[in-house]
C-alpha cells in the first residue's frame, strides 16, 4: 500500500497543466443528429458486467458497443455530472443544492475555493459562471470522498489532473444553443411545477410545496422531510449554471428541464418526433440504481459498497435494468430514431465509493443507428472523452478538459459504417 500511495502522489505531482476554456472542434466522429444520453448511478464496471439481475444491460453491452476501459473522474455524483456536460468540476466536489438565483454570491471558479464533502462546505453552490480555477483531481482521494488510507481512487488510480486556472463556466447546452441547436434535460419524477427552485421531489410534492395549505392536518403533519427524493437536483447539472437559471434565452433555461411524462415530457417528445439534438435522460433515484433509504425494499441502498456483486441490492439492480430497457426501446420505437445519424449512450456516473484498490471504472455503452454493434474497445476513456466525442459529433468546440491533449475522441465506438 505504501508503494501504491507513493506512486499516486507522484502522479499528482507531475500532472501537467491542462488546456482549458474552449478550443478547436474535435475530429474523428461522424456528424450526429441526435444523441440520447442515459445517466445511471453509483455502480462499478464489474458490478454490472454479467450480473444476472441486469439482463437487458448486458444484452445491450453485447449487441451494441462497450467501452471496457472507461473511467469516471472523481466523486460525488454532481462532480461527475458537471464533468460530463462541462468538462470540469468547476470547483464543486460535493452534492450541495444550487443557490437559486443568487446573483451576489461568488462562484467557486472566482474564489478558487472548492466546495467539498470533507471538510463539509456549508451552504448551496453559487451559480456557476465566469472564468477561474477549478479543484484538482488527485489520483488517490484521502480527504474528500474518503478520509485517510486506503482512500478512494479517482479515475484509474494513476492519473491525476491538476487544477486549471482558466476554466470557463459553461456547458455543452450553452454551446448547442449558440449554434442554433436544441437540448433538453429529461428528469424522471420532476414535479409539475418544473425545475426552478426544486431540489427534491417525489413527482408530486417537492421542497417548495406549502404543506400547511394541505388539510386536514395529519399527525405527524406532512412536510418536505417525508419526501422520497426520486428527483434530485444533483442529477440535473444544467440548473447549476447562471445562464440556465437566468433563462435570458428561453432555449437555454430551466424550461428545458422536463419530466418523463406529460405533454412535453420524454415519451411525448419521442412519439411526436420532437426530440432535441441532445437529450440528457436521468431516471429517478429508484430507477437509476442509486437507491433511497426511505424508498422501500425494492429501492433500498446496496447493503455493502465493497465493489462486488455480492454486496448489491438485487431489486435495485433489476429495476434499473428495466428502466434502461424501457428508455432504450422507446427511443428505438420513435420516428426520430430512423431519421439521420443517431446514438444512444448509457453511462454510469461513478463507482460505488468502494475504497482502493477498486478503481473508478464504470460501464459505458454506445448504440447507434448507422453502424453494426458488437465492438468492445480497450482504449482508455473518461467522462471527458465522452464530452469531447459529443462535441465532435455536433461540430462544437472542445470545452475545458475535453480540450486536453491526452483526452481521446471515442472514434472506434462511434465509427461510421465501412
Amino acid at each position: 500500500m505504501k508503494t501504491f500511495v507513493a506512486l499516486t502522489l507522484l502522479a499528482t505531482a507531475v500532472a501537467g497543466s491542462a488546456v482549458a476554456a474552449e478550443g478547436p472542434v474535435p475530429k474523428g466522429i461522424p456528424h450526429l443528429d441526435h444523441v440520447y444520453l442515459v445517466m445511471m448511478e453509483n455502480h462499478g464496471y464489474t458490478q454490472l458486467l454479467d450480473n444476472p439481475n441486469a439482463p437487458y444491460i448486458n444484452h445491450l453491452a453485447r449487441s451494441a458497443n462497450l467501452a471496457t476501459n472507461y473511467f469516471a473522474i472523481a466523486h460525488p455524483s454532481l462532480t461527475n455530472y458537471l464533468e460530463i456536460v462541462g468538462g470540469s468540476n468547476f470547483g464543486v466536489l460535493n452534492d450541495n443544492n444550487p443557490a437559486w438565483h443568487d446573483n451576489a454570491c461568488i462562484p467557486n471558479l472566482a474564489s478558487g475555493i472548492a466546495a467539498t464533502e470533507h471538510p463539509s462546505s456549508p451552504g448551496p453552490i453559487c451559480p456557476i459562471a465566469g472564468i477561474g480555477t477549478e479543484a484538482a483531481t488527485p489520483a488517490l482521494d484521502l480527504t474528500n470522498a474518503s478520509q485517510g488510507l486506503p482512500g478512494s481512487i479517482n479515475i484509474d488510480g494513476t492519473m491525476a489532473i491538476a487544477a486549471s486556472h482558466d476554466i470557463v463556466g459553461k456547458t455543452i447546452a450553452d454551446q448547442l444553443v449558440a449554434r442554433g441547436m436544441r437540448w433538453k434535460s429529461y428528469q424522471e419524477s420532476l414535479p409539475p411545477v418544473g425545475a426552478d427552485n426544486v431540489n427534491v421531489s417525489d413527482g408530486v410534492f417537492d421542497n417548495t410545496t406549502d404543506f400547511s395549505a394541505i388539510h386536514p392536518t395529519l399527525n405527524p403533519p406532512l412536510s418536505a422531510a417525508g419526501i422520497v427524493a426520486l428527483y434530485a437536483v444533483k442529477h440535473n447539472p444544467f440548473v447549476y449554471f447562471r445562464s440556465t437559471q437566468r433563462g435570458s434565452n428561453r432555449a437555454n433555461s430551466t424550461l428545458n428541464s422536463v419530466g418523463f411524462d406529460g405533454a412535453y415530457g420524454l415519451y411525448s417528445d419521442l412519439q411526436a418526433e420532437h426530440m432535441p439534438a441532445f437529450a440528457f435522460i436521468a431516471p429517478n433515484q429508484c430507477n437509476d440504481q442509486h437507491g433511497r433509504g426511505n424508498g422501500g425494499p425494492f429501492c433500498n441502498y446496496d447493503p455493502s459498497g465493497d465493489g462486488t456483486q455480492a454486496g448489491l441490492n438485487p431489486a435495485l439492480i433489476y429495476r434499473g435494468d428495466v428502466s434502461v430497457q424501457t428508455i432504450v426501446e422507446s427511443i428505438k420505437a420513435s420516428p426520430s430514431w430512423n431519421e439521420g445519424r443517431n446514438a444512444i449512450v448509457v453511462v454510469w456516473d461513478e463507482n460505488d465509493y468502494s475504497t482502493a484498490p477498486n478503481t473508478n471504472q464504470v460501464m459505458m455503452i454506445v448504440d447507434t443507428n448507422y453502424a453494426a454493434g458488437g465492438k468492445r474497445s480497450m482504449r482508455r476513456y473518461t467522462h471527458y472523452s465522452l464530452l469531447k466525442t459529443l462535441e465532435a459529433g455536433f461540430g462544437l468546440p472542445c470545452l475545458n478538459h475535453a480540450c486536453d491533449a491526452n483526452v481521446p475522441v471515442m472514434s472506434d465506438l462511434f465509427a461510421s459504417r465501412r
